[in-house]
C-alpha cells in the first residue's frame, strides 16, 4: 500500500499532466470562470456579442423518471440563452442520443412552472471531443433540424442546438489556438490568458495546487467507495443464490437476509426456479 506521500507526489505529476480536455481540470478551471467560458463560447459559436452572467459547473438534472445527466459546464448570457459545454475524450461518449438526452434536459430546466413554451430560450449542447469524431476536418460540426417543404429542406427554427467541437483541429484560427489550448499542459504555452491563468493557479499557486491535490484525492476516495459497494452488492447476490438454489427459505425472508430489494431476488431466481 502506498503511503500519503508517494500518493501526494504521484498527484503532483498528474496535476501537471492535466488538461483542459480532461474533464475534471476543465470543470475546475471553469467554475465561476466567466471569462473564460465567455471566450470558449465566442468562438465556438463566432459570436463575440455573447455576454457570459453565470456559470456552473458539475450540474445535476434530473427527467420525471429520475435518470439524471451531469452538465460540465452550465452558462447563461444575458439574453437568457443556456449553454452546456461538454467535454467527450471518448468517441463512444459523443454519440447523437447522448447530444438529444442533454437538449431534453437542458430545455425541461429552463421552463418554469406557468411559463409558456414560446418563452422558451433558445440552448445550445456543445461537445468538445478529443478526436474528430465526425471525420471531416472540419473544425465545428453544427446539427441543425429541418422540415421538408415542397420537397426543399427549411431549417426548423426551434431555438435548440447542438455543435460538435473538433479537439484535434489545428488551423491557424481562433478554433484552432483554442483547441491548442485544451490540448496543452503548460499554461505557459498558452494562447488565451483567461485559460492559461486559471490552469496556471491550479498548476502552479500553492494554494491552487493545495485544492487540486484535495479534489484528487477525493476522487481517489470515491473510487475506493464505489468498489467496496460493488464489492459488497456481488457478495450479497452469490449468498442469495446460494439460498435460492438450497431452496429452504422464502424469497422474501433472503431479501431480508442480504439486505436486497424483493424484486431484485426474483430476478436472480427466475433462472433457477425455470
Amino acid at each position: 500500500m502506498k503511503s500519503k506521500e508517494e500518493l501526494y507526489q504521484e498527484d503532483l505529476k498528474r496535476i501537471q499532466a492535466l488538461r483542459y480536455m480532461d474533464d475534471d481540470f476543465f470543470t475546475v478551471c471553469l467554475a465561476d470562470n466567466i471569462e473564460g467560458v465567455q471566450l470558449i463560447l465566442r468562438i465556438v459559436l463566432q459570436n463575440d456579442n455573447i455576454t457570459v452572467t453565470s456559470v456552473k459547473t458539475q450540474e445535476h438534472l434530473k427527467n420525471l423518471q429520475g435518470r439524471s445527466a451531469v452538465l460540465d459546464v452550465h452558462a447563461v448570457d444575458s439574453d437568457g440563452k443556456q449553454y452546456d459545454c461538454e467535454i467527450q475524450r471518448s468517441d463512444a461518449g459523443a454519440g447523437a442520443k447522448r447530444a438529444r438526452h442533454n437538449s431534453s434536459l437542458l430545455d425541461a430546466h429552463i421552463l418554469q412552472p406557468g411559463e409558456d413554451t414560446e418563452d422558451l430560450p433558445e440552448s445550445y449542447v456543445i461537445f468538445i471531443t478529443e478526436n474528430d469524431v465526425m471525420k471531416g476536418g472540419e473544425a465545428v460540426y453544427p446539427v441543425d433540424r429541418y422540415v421538408r417543404i415542397g420537397g426543399k429542406n427549411v431549417l426548423f427554427e426551434d431555438g435548440s442546438h447542438i455543435l460538435y467541437v473538433n479537439g484535434k483541429y489545428r488551423g491557424k484560427d481562433a478554433i484552432g489556438k483554442l483547441m491548442e489550448d485544451f490540448s496543452c499542459a503548460d499554461p505557459d504555452q498558452m494562447n488565451y490568458e483567461p485559460l492559461a491563468e486559471r490552469a496556471s493557479f491550479y498548476k502552479k499557486d500553492e494554494k491552487g495546487v493545495g485544492r487540486m491535490c484535495k479534489l484528487l484525492e477525493d476522487m481517489r476516495n470515491e473510487t475506493a467507495r464505489e468498489a467496496a459497494q460493488e464489492a459488497a452488492l456481488s457478495t450479497a447476490r452469490e449468498n442469495a443464490l446460494r439460498m435460492i438454489k438450497d431452496g429452504q427459505l422464502s424469497l422474501e425472508t433472503i431479501a431480508k437476509y442480504v439486505n436486497l430489494p424483493l424484486e431484485e431476488i426474483k430476478a436472480l431466481a427466475a433462472p433457477v426456479m425455470v
